[in-house]
């Protein structure tokens, strides 16, 4: 063994697979008991353990996981954008965990803290159970949640305002004139689908506007549902002269099948989105959206978590990051090609005005 030992030699030593001296020597959840066994077979073996064993030693990995429900949608590749270099600056790696969110793998990785392969979490659970509540409250690590948690609960907490993000979004179409305002939304046991659900309801009520069972689908939060809810609506309600979608993913599906069917956007129907991801100006028509801050959250999350990892032993914070309406052509219509995006906090214009344009907005 001139060149020294491997992970295949230590493999072989403990009596486990390579894919398991992989997963202790990087900190990955692993028994307890292959730990051991690697951790004396790299020992016996001569191996590089200076890494290794400082951080058995200190008890810091020097490793942070941010878990998600699905790493693939662009409201988490914002946030990732802002917590990787935060916590590099830090000299901490960052550990992926996409759950599909489901809760049992939330659970699972918030049990795994006790096992000490990361120093800390940032979490982004849509469901906030008994059970969440539990292992939070005996984490045996510093996390921070992003998404609203019930008042009270002992843990750092990046929210969105998703009942003003709706209500900026309806403001902007009922001044348009729209007055069938659909709302394509997520899974009602959600957080942000029953926000956004609770806060639909209440902007129309504020409008003076009627509440319709039959202006309202309930699917998830993908593509494909949002084109599937759309055209059961149209199907139903051919009526309809705006979309309310819970996300951009949905607003898309939505926009895919009002193009199929031949309805002109925003001229028959105008739609709007939230999260206000790349996808969103990205798309034809460029899609209007609420802009919930992604990026900015996960920064937030960031600068809270490291605040407890070097140290910080104050009370548990909220950081709630305020909403804005992106004006895109999905609302504004082919005008819009004469501005850049147009912004609104609380309802008031906070962009530039632009040559051809004028403040406020449409």
């Amino acid at each position: 063994m001139a060149d020294g030992p491997t992970i295949n030699t230590i493999a072989e030593r403990a009596g486990v697979s390579i894919a398991s001296v992989s997963r202790v020597l990087n900190g990955l959840p692993t028994r307890q008991e292959t730990v051991r066994k690697v951790m004396a077979a790299a020992d016996e073996l001569g191996y590089v353990r200076n890494a290794v064993a400082r951080s058995l030693k200190s008890r810091r990995t020097h490793q942070v996981a941010f878990a998600m429900a699905d790493v693939g949608n662009p409201a988490y590749l914002a946030m990732l954008r802002q917590i990787q270099p935060v916590l590099k600056a830090a000299g901490y790696r960052l550990v992926l965990h996409s759950t599909d969110a489901v809760v049992e793998d939330e659970i699972a990785v918030l049990h795994s803290l006790g096992e000490r392969y990361v120093d800390g979490l940032i979490m982004v659970p849509l469901r906030v159970t008994e059970a969440h509540l539990r292992m939070l409250a005996t984490a045996r690590a510093p996390v921070v949640i992003i998404g609203s948690v019930p008042d009270g609960t002992r843990v750092d907490n990046v929210r969105a305002d998703s009942r003003t993000g709706v209500r900026l979004a309806l403001d902007h179409l009922h001044a348009l004139g729209r007055r069938r305002i659909a709302l394509v939304n997520g899974p009602l046991d959600t957080v942000p689908g029953a926000a956004r659900g609770a806060a639909y309801r209440e902007a129309l009520g504020d409008l003076d506007l009627p509440y319709d069972e039959d202006l309202v689908r309930i699917g998830d939060f993908y593509r494909a549902d949002g084109a599937r809810a759309v055209a059961e609506l149209l199907a139903a309600r051919p009526d309809i002269d705006a979309l309310m979608c819970a996300n951009d993913l949905i607003a898309l599906g939505a926009l895919d099948v009002l193009r199929a069917a031949g309805r002109r956007v925003p001229e028959d129907v105008a739609v709007v989105g939230m999260d206000d991801t790349d996808l969103a100006a990205a798309s034809w028509p460029s899609l209007t959206s609420v802009s919930l801050g992604s990026a900015e959250r996960g920064k937030a999350a960031a600068e809270l978590l490291l605040e407890r990892l070097q140290g910080g032993e104050s009370d548990p914070r909220v950081v709630t990051v305020p909403p804005r309406l992106a004006v895109r052509a999905s609302t504004a219509g082919p005008a819009y090609g004469k501005y850049t995006d147009e912004k609104y906090t609380d309802g008031k214009y906070t962009g530039e005005t632009h040559a051809g344009g004028k403040e406020g907005g449409a």
